[in-house]
């Protein structure tokens, strides 16, 4: 194989098993409670949309114009919106269920928190599928830019590395939480 894709594939691999540096941080760590996953989960979420703003959507706006790229942009937030509708939410039992079962003798509780631990778990799967789905265009990119010149790629798969720490976080966080392992 010709080294040139060599090293295209193996910036794309960088880029993507940075992820696993994000899961990484979140298995050292304790293993968190409701409220620490929260603030992780804030935390990489907005990261992650910061970096989409400040940097993503500059350099979209100064490659194709800036009627395009909002046009896109917001193709894109319309287009999340109707995928959206079709993932079912999570319902959360009420706290007067809660009471009038610990009354009742029921383990009211602890059948709560495994409510709890398993809407969290689906959370996280939800979380993976569409981080893999958004994954595969990423590692395209850098693979792509690869080819067209080593500069590009390993720019292209700096950010892409930087970008999927907190993605990591954001997969492995609920789903460690939810299975405590």
């Amino acid at each position: 194989m010709d080294s040139q894709v060599m090293v295209a594939l193996a910036l794309s691999l960088v880029g993507g098993l940075s992820t696993s540096i994000g899961a990484l941080f979140v298995i050292l760590c304790q293993t968190p409670n409701l409220k620490m996953l929260g603030l992780l989960q804030g935390f990489a979420a907005g990261l992650m949309l910061c970096i989409s703003f400040l940097d993503l959507a500059h350099n979209a706006i100064n490659s194709i114009g800036f009627l395009k790229g909002n046009l896109w942009f917001f193709g894109g937030v319309v287009f999340f919106g109707i995928i959206a509708n079709f993932i079912p939410e999570p319902t959360l039992t009420s706290s007067l269920d809660v009471k009038s079962k610990k009354k009742n003798g029921d383990q009211g509780g602890k059948d709560i928190m495994k409510k709890h631990r398993r809407q969290v778990l689906f959370s996280g799967i939800i979380t993976a599928i569409g981080i893999s789905l958004h994954n595969f265009p990423e590692g395209m990119a850098v693979f792509l830019g690869s080819l067209k010149g080593i500069r590009v790629g390993i720019n292209l798969a700096v950010a892409i590395a930087l970008h999927n720490i907190p993605e990591g976080v954001a997969v492995a966080l609920p789903i460690y939480y939810a299975t405590q392992r």
